[in-house]
């Protein structure tokens, strides 16, 4: 590891996270002309974002930079594969990892894995039907498409919100920074497919100011004491596959479950596999 790569590890280490991400979202909610246009604009263009995709496509259209970041795209920008079979990518980024979870841990990086009990809140019961399962871990980088869509058509069963750090999500801190995904804040939405039990869990960064969720609106931060708080809604909440269930305000990442025997993942996919939503990511086992 570089001495550049270890000053960041231990900066992250160092650093209070969630004041600084408090402090990262305040600026980014900010509606001043001038603050939310310069800092769009910038993004722009560092990131080389396309905003032709975009159904706004200048800074002055948007309320905030956190209106910016959460951008809706136009029309048919993103086919939803249509096989029944096929589930597809909840959203734009790259392929961390993928694979089977094996004797109750998740892969992480080289060296590195995790236990799915502690991903998963701590409840023994809701990890037990993932167990010998298949995962797949998306992570969304500053220039993507900062939405998450259903890979499959789903029933809510229960949404639990998991306290923790707020360390970078990026590879090098993934490949150094030991059960990076399960210590982090993150939110654990279980739903029930017709392909089995589907965990999604958004997983928290450094500087990132929110999670949404479309049926309850804003997760995090939270208003309420920082401790394992289960959200489950009496209603049943369907979503159709492609349907959009939440959104960053600054970006993160992804971590799918399936249960075991289930899915398999298309043999194309690797690490580091670009993705776009609504491309085919798995097929269903027969």
């Amino acid at each position: 590891m570089s001495f550049k790569d270890k000053a960041f590890i231990v900066f992250q280490y160092l650093i209070p996270q969630h004041l600084l991400s408090r402090l990262v979202g305040f600026i980014a909610a900010s509606e001043i002309p001038l603050i939310k246009n310069t800092f769009i604009n910038f993004f722009i263009g560092k990131f080389g974002i396309n905003m032709n995709e975009a159904k706004r496509k200048s800074a002055d259209q948007f309320r905030c930079f956190n209106d910016f970041f959460t951008r809706e795209l136009e029309d048919g920008a993103r086919p939803i594969a249509d096989g029944d079979n096929q589930l597809v990518s909840p959203a734009d980024g790259a392929v961390s990892q993928l694979g089977k979870i094996e004797n109750g841990r998740v892969f992480q990086a080289k060296g590195q894995d995790y236990s799915l009990i502690e991903l998963l809140g701590g409840d023994t019961k809701r990890a037990e039907e993932f167990m010998g399962g298949e995962f797949a871990t998306i992570y969304l980088s500053p220039k993507d498409y900062h939405r998450v869509h259903m890979p499959v058509t789903g029933t809510l069963r229960e949404m639990v919100y998991v306290p923790g750090d707020l360390f970078s999500v990026n590879k090098t801190t993934a490949e150094n920074v030991p059960r990076l995904f399960s210590r982090n804040e993150r939110l654990v939405a279980i739903f029930d497919t017709d392909k089995g039990p589907m965990a999604m869990v958004l997983v928290g960064a450094m500087i990132v100011a929110a999670i949404e969720t479309v049926w309850a609106g804003l997760i995090t931060p939270p208003s309420r004491k920082l401790k394992v708080t289960d959200f489950s809604n009496p209603q049943p909440i369907t979503l159709q596959k492609g349907e959009e269930m939440g959104r960053f305000l600054l970006g993160s990442t992804v971590v799918l479950c399936f249960a075991k025997d289930k899915i398999h993942w298309l043999e194309n996919l690797q690490a580091d596999s670009p993705l776009r939503m609504g491309e085919a990511i798995a097929l269903t086992v027969e």
